[in-house]
């Protein structure tokens, strides 16, 4: 009875080797199977599919360990510069400027066009314009999406940043400090747009995306990483456009998520994400074909006038167009 029993010890002991073994091996090959990336962004409405498909577990499910960090876009080639982070979203405009000032990052899948998310705010007595001229507007930092925003607006309209007076103020800021009293306009987006509509008595919306359609979004990553890790490149773009897909199909859960990261409602987000529209895997196709490439050289042609750039890169060689089969 003791050797009987002595063998089946040795037995279940070898088993329970096995089952260990068994384990690591699976946890092993899972922790392989997740390639872990960083990725800079805003509380921009247009980035929330991102923050979605973290929320979600989206991301997770094909395969990436994704880590957002939430940079001010002024700031956002430093990090991607330092390899603080491998990846950015952020409008198309300044993928072109980071490029020009030898920050290089690729372009592989556009999120978003604003449709009104973007806009100037102004007090009630500006009628147009050229009633601009002397006043002092709230706009973010040269190299951003608001200035850039502000410079083409002007520009269409006969006028430069010169003609008028900026004061520096991220977007929020912009927004919050007009609505308080203070500069004549404010260039801002959503959802800090929505403060201004809000409040009619501090002001109105002089011009928007939906009068000078110049915003689209798309996120890039360094170079070097695309080499390195071209699947998990193709697990972003997937990710991205699964999101897309559980918001038509789960609005309210949806809307819920993506309103918490910014403090909002869901109610409040889906009345901010109207003002734009996300970009599914065909209108991407259709973007990357041609429109990203003719609209980049307009681009910079504004930056290059608003000494944001130096000269103008070869616009063509900063999208990969690969990872939208």
């Amino acid at each position: 009875m003791r050797i009987q029993s002595r063998i089946a010890g040795q037995a279940a002991m070898r088993m329970a080797r096995v089952s260990l073994l068994a384990a690591v091996a699976m946890a092993g090959a899972a922790h392989a199977q997740t390639t872990q990336v960083t990725l800079g962004m805003s509380g921009w409405t247009g980035f929330a599919p991102l923050t979605l498909a973290d929320k979600a577990g989206i991301f997770k499910k094909h395969g990436l360990d994704v880590d957002i960090k939430m940079i001010p876009q002024k700031d956002r080639h430093l990090a991607l510069a330092s390899g603080a982070i491998q990846c950015a979203a952020t409008t198309v405009e300044t993928h072109v400027a980071w490029n020009a000032n030898g920050v290089p990052i690729t372009q592989i899948v556009q999120l978003d066009k604003s449709y009104g998310a973007d806009g100037l705010a102004v007090r009630a007595d500006v009628k147009s314009f050229a009633d601009l001229k002397g006043k002092t507007i709230g706009v973010d930092a040269p190299g951003t999406a608001p200035y850039f925003g502000l410079a083409w607006m002007l520009k269409k309209n006969g006028m430069t940043l010169k003609d008028v007076k900026v004061t520096t103020l991220s977007p929020q800021a912009a927004a919050q400090a007009f609505v308080a009293g203070q500069n004549d306009g404010a260039m801002t987006y959503e959802p800090y747009l929505s403060t201004v509509r809000q409040n009619p008595d501090k002001g109105k919306i002089l011009a928007t995306t939906l009068d000078y359609p110049m915003v689209t979004d798309t996120l890039g990553c360094a170079p070097k990483w695309l080499k390195d890790n071209p699947k998990a490149a193709q697990a972003l773009v997937d990710s991205y456009f699964e999101a897309i897909e559980m918001i038509r199909k789960e609005p309210e859960k949806s809307n819920e998520i993506m309103g918490a990261a910014v403090k909002q409602t869901g109610e409040q987000f889906a009345k901010s994400s109207a003002y734009l529209r996300w970009q599914d895997r065909e209108a991407n196709r259709k973007f990357f074909s041609g429109e990203l490439a003719s609209f980049s050289k307009e681009a910079a042609g504004v930056l290059l006038d608003i000494g944001v750039i130096r000269q103008v890169p070869d616009v063509t060689t900063l999208y990969d167009a690969r990872f939208l089969k």
